[in-house]
């Protein structure tokens, strides 16, 4: 439990995992040629995201944030820069710890699936961090009732939900704005959804 605990690879930026995901592959696991190629490839791919793409977006990011005033179109500029600053980092950490794992033969789950692609908010939460999301829908959103309760408290679940996962980021007022904003967005997603004038969820 000690080894699953300090696995050092995904303690950064995940993914988060279970012990019963890690259990059998601590006891005995395969150390192969093809597992240290797929692991080198991971790992740099998700390097190149990081130094390549991210780290660039970041700076435009900044110049547009840090800028005393700046017109409509830099401002959009530096908020899609920011937008994929934060993807191609997020995501280049997580593939980064699952190259390292796949080094030593441990496997671990995808956390990002072209979340960018989502159709909807609900879609979009199924590919970001998707073992962050797996967490709280099976920690937080089932625990508090899930969708059994009507639905209303389905939608307080929700939102509930979402903001204890902005919580989860940090204590800051930001981070209950951001999950008040994702919260309300599923509310209304799915809202529209049952009465058949929104994107069906899946």
């Amino acid at each position: 439990f000690a080894l699953y605990v300090s696995l050092f690879p995904q303690l950064v930026a995940g993914p988060i995992i279970r012990f019963s995901e890690l259990a059998d592959q601590l006891k005995e696991r395969a150390h192969t040629l093809e597992k240290f190629s797929r692991g080198a490839a991971f790992f740099s791919l998700g390097m190149a995201k990081k130094i390549l793409l991210a780290n660039p977006c970041g700076f435009a990011a900044d110049a547009a944030f840090n800028a005393g005033s700046v017109d409509a179109l830099d401002a959009w500029i530096g908020v899609v820069a920011y937008a994929f600053q934060i993807y191609f980092d997020f995501s280049g950490y997580s593939d980064m710890a699952i190259g390292l794992s796949l080094l030593f033969g441990i496997r671990l789950p995808l956390n990002f699936w072209s979340p960018y692609k989502a159709p909807n908010i609900s879609e979009f939460w199924r590919r970001w961090h998707m073992t962050l999301s797996r967490f709280l829908r099976d920690y937080l959103y089932i625990p508090l009732g899930g969708n059994r309760r009507g639905a209303v408290r389905r939608y307080l679940n929700l939102l509930a939900t979402m903001l204890l996962g902005g919580l989860w980021h940090g204590a800051a007022w930001n981070f209950i704005v951001w999950g008040v904003l994702h919260g309300g967005g599923l509310v209304i997603e799915k809202f529209l959804g049952e009465k058949g004038i929104g994107i069906p969820d899946k």
